[in-house]
């Protein structure tokens, strides 16, 4: 059984963020680190993937300037989506090489991260045919989308704890009209704690990716990657 790595990142900025990421994707094609998982909150930031399109963007420049809400083009998979607090996003680092070189499988592996998460907490979450993401009825709870360089993953997926909902009508998330976004506090009904929400979604992809996870501090992780945020 591999290890896993996971590092609670806290809150980060998207674009330092994914410098950071590719830093670390080198590291992981030469062996130089683990399979990693990045677990953080996101300043407000609105991201349009390599699917997505402006139409899907609900609000002029001015109206997210005002409200704080920087929007980056990504080269991610997927359509536009929203990251801010009380939204846990994870990163996943991860050879495919030893995860049957199939992306696809890869997305949905990480679906079942998040579904089986959900279970502890009573929400049923699932998949919906053609879509991918974690759901709960007709509302989507997780979003998702990678990107793969040379094998390793990158980007990942945002789920949703506590967010702004009122950030989320800035945008049709993933590009689908007429759906709505959820969240675990909003279906569970009291407060959850992100940092065991961060410890619980690690144990999950450790089982799922039958890997053992283990923490790495984020200063040792910086150190490693030559690199702080």
């Amino acid at each position: 059984m591999g290890v896993l790595r996971y590092c609670d990142l806290g809150t980060v900025g998207y674009a330092e963020c994914t410098e950071f990421q590719k830093k670390l994707v080198e590291l992981r094609f030469q062996n130089k680190i683990e399979d990693t998982l990045l677990l953080l909150e996101h300043n407000p930031v609105i991201t349009i993937g390599t699917s997505g399109g402006r139409e899907n963007l609900l609000a002029e420049s001015d109206r997210l300037k005002a409200a704080g809400i920087e929007l980056f083009n990504t080269n991610r998979g997927g359509n536009i989506t929203y990251h801010g607090p009380g939204q846990i996003v994870g990163y996943p680092i991860f050879n495919l090489k030893d995860h049957g070189r199939d992306a696809h499988l890869f997305l949905r592996n990480l679906e079942q991260v998040v579904i089986d998460f959900l279970c502890g907490l009573g929400i049923h979450g699932e998949r919906l045919p053609g879509l991918t993401g974690v759901w709960v009825g007709d509302d989507k709870i997780c979003s998702m989308g990678i990107a793969v360089r040379r094998w390793v993953s990158w980007h990942g997926f945002a789920l949703n704890i506590h967010p702004n909902f009122e950030h989320w009508a800035l945008i049709h998330p993933c590009g689908l009209v007429g759906r709505h976004v959820t969240s675990v506090e909003k279906l569970s009904g009291h407060p959850v704690d992100m940092g065991d929400v961060k410890r619980s979604i690690a144990d999950k992809a450790g089982d799922v990716f039958c890997m053992e996870p283990a923490s790495i501090d984020r200063a040792e992780l910086f150190k490693i990657a030559g690199e702080a945020l």
